[in-house]
């Protein structure tokens, strides 16, 4: 019999949050959390909101079975942000870690499926 195994998440949210800056490295961030979301593998939701420390979203956070950070570069803002508002089991992965540096990372497809590859396995339960 080949019965399949259900997540541990249960019906936890996994959340994807990205970098959004004013760089190309952001851009790529951005737009490789919302392929992911698109893809159904996590769920972009609001840095800002973490930041602005607004009551729903910082409840939805405390109850994702994942949070992920996707930083551009490693000043790493999403995954301080999420630190200074008191999360501590954060996945992250930057993206001068795999290869894209600032300034010189072109916002293509093809980058941003490659941080999307990179990043799905860290949602995984």
């Amino acid at each position: 019999m080949n019965e399949k195994t259900p997540c541990a998440c249960g019906s936890a949210p996994k959340l994807i949050f990205a970098c959004s800056g004013s760089s190309d490295v952001g851009a790529i961030a951005d737009q490789a959390a919302r392929k992911l979301t698109k893809d159904g593998t996590g769920k972009m939701y609001c840095l800002a909101g973490i930041g602005g420390r607004v009551s729903g979203i910082m409840a939805t956070t405390e109850s994702a079975a994942k949070i992920l950070a996707i930083d551009g570069c490693p000043i790493n803002c999403a995954r301080k942000t999420l630190e200074l508002a008191g999360f501590k089991k954060i996945d992250h992965l930057t993206l001068s870690d795999i290869g894209l540096q600032k300034g010189q990372s072109s916002v293509t497809p093809e980058n941003v499926s490659m941080v999307a590859q990179e990043a799905a396995p860290l949602l995984r339960c």
